[in-house]
């Protein structure tokens, strides 16, 4: 869905989170495992942007610290112009409603001793909306826009299956009308036909509510079917970022052609040069210097190995961290 207006409804700016690593007798912090190091992005109204890469590279810990449910070392988080992370606990609150998440397991996510309907109508509680029967019939309305039945408010996580109890999360998410969803990998463990069916629901409700979206996912393949545009992520920096067709059709960063030769062919015939990177990923605990990806790169270059690339506009739109594109 293209997005309604120009003007970013989220827009982060340097974040960055480190994990200390504790050690020692007096359980100290004795290094930082590098999550996230200068993350910046925005995304415009109605808009889905798609963050994608190998796991462990930090775009789970961006999602879960754009909506602060970990806390962050710096940066900022502006929502509607408003910079979330200097907000107090209390002005924040206001601004959940608006902003949610769907985790990517969806049966870890949901308490197995309440009723789903009551999980559901969590949030409709704790903002203080409507009477009980004003939430159950909420609750009911909501359940029919993923694709449930109204008696399915009644029943236990352990009674439905991975598909269901993922429409299950998205209700949830959905029960405040927010304006903005973080979709933590939502499809990554369902069987293909069901994962067909959860994107078409998410794509339908973005056209319904003018919802905006960050998926967050490592399968190019469902990220091909969902973005609007697409921001690839290594070892905690995001190296490439822009629109959906352009990723796809001509990648610049020699790690997102990777990625993309990395996509089973659609045809049993038809044969496609893969790009196959040496080593694996460095660790975030101490990552190399320079460019982070040199290591593993095939046009890398001496003064890689010092130089840290700057992320700039290659093309129009088109913006890459690497001081070789197309050399």
């Amino acid at each position: 869905m293209a997005p309604t207006n120009s003007k970013p409804l989220v827009e982060v700016k340097n974040l960055i989170k480190y994990y200390p690593v504790m050690g020692g007798i007096l359980r100290r912090p004795v290094a930082y495992c590098k999550a996230v190091e200068d993350v910046s992005f925005s995304i415009k109204k109605g808009e889905t942007l798609s963050l994608v890469g190998e796991s462990g590279c930090g775009k789970s810990t961006v999602g879960l610290t754009l909506l602060g449910l970990t806390p962050h070392n710096s940066g900022s988080v502006f929502f509607e112009g408003v910079n979330l992370f200097d907000l107090e606990q209390q002005s924040l609150k206001k601004y959940r409603r608006d902003m949610q998440i769907v985790f990517q397991d969806p049966f870890s996510s949901l308490d197995p001793r309440l009723p789903v309907g009551e999980s559901i109508a969590e949030g409709l509680k704790i903002h203080r909306v409507g009477t009980e029967k004003e939430r159950f019939d909420k609750v009911v309305s909501t359940l029919k826009k993923v694709g449930l039945e109204d008696y399915h408010a009644m029943r236990y996580p352990h009674e439905f299956s991975g598909g269901q109890r993922q429409r299950i999360g998205i209700a949830r998410a959905l029960i405040l009308q927010p304006k903005f969803i973080v979709l933590d990998e939502p499809v990554s463990a369902l069987d293909v036909s069901i994962q067909a069916q959860i994107l078409n629901i998410l794509k339908d409700l973005q056209k319904e509510f003018d919802l905006t979206y960050l998926f967050v996912a490592h399968n190019l393949a469902v990220v091909e079917h969902i973005s609007d545009r697409v921001a690839v992520m290594y070892l905690g920096k995001i190296i490439e970022k822009t629109s959906r067709d352009k990723i796809f059709k001509s990648p610049l960063h020699p790690y997102t052609q990777a990625l993309i030769s990395a996509i089973p062919a659609d045809h049993p015939k038809r044969k496609k040069q893969r790009v196959i990177l040496k080593g694996d990923v460095p660790s975030a605990l101490n990552p190399p210097s320079g460019c982070y990806f040199h290591p593993r790169c095939p046009i890398a270059r001496p003064d890689c190995v010092q130089i840290e690339p700057p992320f700039v506009e290659e093309q129009p739109d088109h913006f890459v961290a690497c001081r070789y594109v197309g050399q």
